[in-house]
């Protein structure tokens, strides 16, 4: 028998760079039940065995699955495992499970060869504990858009027993971009001229007093008349933008070009993908990111600098460019 474990995680967000360029998950429609009847058929064309169980592994709030998870969990032969979401946004628990049970189930002899969808580092000394176990770990990657392994670590290449990429047919027929109509602008409302209030005008000595427009002032230099549009007084956005935080970095140009890159990417694809609320929800909770795009702005730097931890100065620029690029786009 053969066994096989998901890092959800992995799996979504290497299709979604395949298929939109970022690895944010929202940005794609993932059609689940024939994505794992495809892992399992390649899992028992690679180990030549029947597959014995499915190992999911992705995160939940407060680790209570979602609909969508629940209904994978009932999927035959699915074991849904979760971890949680923690206060960055990040995902928790979820590698410590993969750990966990890739050790235990090979202790336990529960089957002879081990195929693992993940490219995480963290996981290369629970796949070589294993190994000691006598059973072989295979690598099953993501392809990129060049069909080669998506985001997977050198260090667990090394530690496994194989390397097999997902047949690119595979993501290609299961995951599409998701890309909402635009909404139609609505018209301005032309502005309500104001209605000209009568200014008393002191009579010369013997006549009666008479009320006078500002348009009947004009051209006469009183305080009263009608002034040309241009100088009129209107808000300026100035007084209501947020203050403004510039730190010196000392960034490469490189850096900089990473960055916007990404930046512009995950913006491209959530404006296409989100509907008009969560456009309004991302305005109105500014200058904080959601969770999701947040990860995938890190998860796409880390992909492009080729770095599993990011500084906390490279994190503070990537956010505050995010805003940035936002307003631009405006």
């Amino acid at each position: 028998m053969c066994s096989l474990y998901v890092d959800v995680g992995y799996l979504l967000s290497s299709a979604a760079v395949r298929v939109t360029g970022t690895s944010l998950r929202s940005g794609v429609h993932i059609d689940y039940a024939p994505l794992i009847d495809a892992l399992v058929r390649q899992a028992e064309r690679m180990s030549e065995l029947s597959v014995l169980r499915v190992h999911w592994y992705d995160s939940a709030k407060d680790g209570v699955p979602d609909p969508q998870q629940q209904r994978i969990g009932e999927l035959p032969k699915v074991k849904l495992r979760l971890g949680r979401f923690g206060m960055d946004g990040q995902q928790k628990g979820v590698d410590l499970r993969i750990g966990l049970d890739l050790v235990t189930h090979a202790r336990n002899g529960a089957a002879d060869v081990f195929i693992l969808v993940s490219g995480d580092d963290d996981l290369t000394e629970a796949v070589e504990e294993a190994q000691v176990h006598g059973v072989q770990v295979i690598l099953l990657a993501v392809p990129n858009t060049e069909n080669k392994p998506h985001g997977i670590s050198r260090h667990l290449i090394r530690a496994a027993d194989g390397l097999e990429i997902l047949p690119p047919e595979t993501v290609d027929q299961t995951v599409a971009k998701v890309e909402m109509p635009p909404t139609p602008p609505t018209p301005p409302t032309p502005p309500t001229p104001p209605t000209p209030q009568p200014v008393a005008v002191a009579p010369p000595a013997g006549q009666p007093q008479v009320k006078a427009t500002p348009r009947d002032l004009a051209g006469l230099g009183h305080p009263g008349a009608l002034r040309p549009s241009s100088s009129v007084l209107v808000y300026s956005a100035a007084t209501g933008r947020e203050p403004q935080v510039t730190t010196e970095y000392e960034d490469s140009a490189e850096l900089a070009e990473q960055i916007d890159s990404v930046v512009i990417n995950v913006l491209t694809a959530f404006r296409k993908s989100a509907t008009a609320e969560a456009l309004a929800e991302l305005k109105a909770g500014k200058p904080s990111i959601p969770r999701d795009i947040d990860k995938a702005l890190l998860t796409d730097l880390s992909d492009r600098r080729g770095e599993f931890d990011l500084s906390e100065q490279v994190r503070h620029k990537l956010r505050a460019q995010f805003w940035i690029k936002y307003d631009e786009a405006q």
